[in-house]
């Protein structure tokens, strides 16, 4: 038994050493692609006469594409190929990107965000379900941490790369801004294609795994799955059976989601955390300029340090949860430190003290993501867990909408971003609630 768990962990690491970071790069590209606006936005603003409240509009929508797409790209990804699917829509994505260079006011502007945000909908739930192919249920929670280790890492990334852009002077009669979406809209597109010839669709059509390296994998993935059912894990709050053994037995699998409490329940937590998340994320660089008072190339810059906290966050906390077997709490006590983070940052005036809320806060808010996406994962699998996964990223998602929208607004109207600060930790407190009092999920 125990010679075969080392060869099962010795496979586990040649998995991830081929796949982690190639769709670490691709998130990085899927993030940076989400937040660039983040980077434009103050130089955008003034060229394009916005008001505080436009742009948050604008940085919100995003996520009624994302809302509304979400499922349908999930579901189509599991019928057409991870390789394909994911393939096409980050060339759409990233011809996207390109173009908000051109946007010439706000009703374009809204309509390229829409557009966006429905191009990127099937990618992240896309790649959640796809580490279920690959991890147990054990091993996910730490999977998913490193994977999304990419949004820190496209914080940082995009603080460096605009810094640059944004300090260099207008080329062939386009502004600096413009030349941001240019250059960060381009990978998409090549890596893109380059994902037709690497990516596999699951273990079965890996050609860089032996036979039995396959046949351990879905042993391993198989026997998790069988234990999961019959300890009960997914019993709902009333007791009902397995949601994958509803789903499949009704044959009906996304209505029987969409009619699903448990469901629900997560897109409502997932909900009050996007919205601190969004709000905190692409409003950060004019926050950090509030506080700083440079230009648009410092404040890109000095933005990357809150972004090394995210880091921090997700792998320590994940890690953390993933060898004690407990999400709830850790969820909890993560999404309580941002709030921390928040109520300094907006009542201290001291900007060295602000910015050190600023960076507790993105501690706390990126370590909510591996406790919380292992709980769902653990709760839905089968031909539940595509439309169970999309579900709850695309409803909880529209967190991302208000969040933005209300930092604009309340900005608008207001002397700072202090009254936007405190409402974001008033959500992100919502979520530490709900997370402590939902029903329990057993782990192994």
């Amino acid at each position: 038994m125990e010679q075969a768990e080392d060869a099962y962990k010795k496979l586990l690491r040649k998995v991830t050493l081929r796949l982690l970071p190639f769709m670490f790069v691709l998130y990085i590209i899927s993030y940076l692609d989400r937040i660039n606006l983040s980077f434009a936005g103050a130089p955008m603003c003034a060229d394009l006469h916005f008001d505080a409240e436009t742009f948050g509009y604008g940085a919100g929508i995003f996520f009624f594409g994302y809302c509304l797409f979400g499922v349908p790209s999930n579901i189509a990804m599991q019928k057409i190929g991870a390789r394909k699917w994911i393939s096409s829509i980050m060339v759409v994505w990233g011809l996207i990107s390109v173009f908000m260079a051109f946007v010439p006011n706000a009703p374009v502007f809204f309509a390229m965000r829409v557009l966006l945000g429905a191009a990127e909908a099937g990618f992240f739930p896309g790649m959640i379900f796809y580490l279920t192919k690959w991890y147990r249920k054990r091993e996910h929670g730490m999977a998913v941490a490193k994977f999304m280790s990419a949004i820190p890492a496209a914080g940082i990334l995009g603080g460096l790369i605009s810094a640059k852009i944004l300090a260099m002077p207008p080329l062939l009669q386009l502004p600096p801004w413009k030349w941001l979406f240019i250059i960060t809209g381009s990978p998409a597109v090549l890596l893109g294609l380059i994902v037709l010839f690497y990516l596999p669709d699951g273990p079965e059509d890996a050609r860089w795994l032996s036979d039995d390296e396959r046949k351990l994998l879905a042993s391993n993935l198989q026997a998790d799955n069988g234990n999961h059912q019959t300890k009960g894990d997914s019993d709902g709050p009333d007791g009902s059976k397995n949601e994958s053994s509803s789903a499949s037995t009704q044959g009906a699998g996304l209505i029987a989601t969409l009619l699903n409490l448990r469901a629900w329940i997560f897109a409502l937590l997932y909900f009050s955390l996007t919205l601190g998340m969004y709000g905190f994320q692409l409003w950060l660089p004019q926050i950090v300029g509030s506080i700083s008072h440079g230009d648009a190339a410092q404040t890109a810059l000095i933005s990357a340090i809150p972004a090394a906290f995210q880091a921090l966050g997700m792998i320590f906390i994940a890690g953390n949860s993933d060898r004690t077997g407990e999400r709830r709490f850790h969820l909890a006590g993560a999404a309580l430190i941002a709030v921390v983070g928040l109520v300094v940052a907006s009542v201290v005036q001291n900007s060295f003290v602000a910015m050190a809320g600023l960076c507790l806060t993105a501690f706390g808010i990126w370590g909510t993501v591996g406790p919380f996406w292992a709980l769902p994962t653990a709760v839905f699998a089968g031909s539940a867990a595509p439309a169970a996964i999309g579900l709850i990223n695309s409803v909880g998602n529209l967190g991302g909408f208000v969040g933005p929208y209300i930092v604009g607004a309340v900005k608008e109207h207001s002397s700072g971003f202090a009254g936007s600060l405190l409402f974001m930790a008033g959500s992100l407190l919502c979520g530490a609630i709900l997370a402590v009092i939902m029903p329990r999920v057993k782990h192994r």
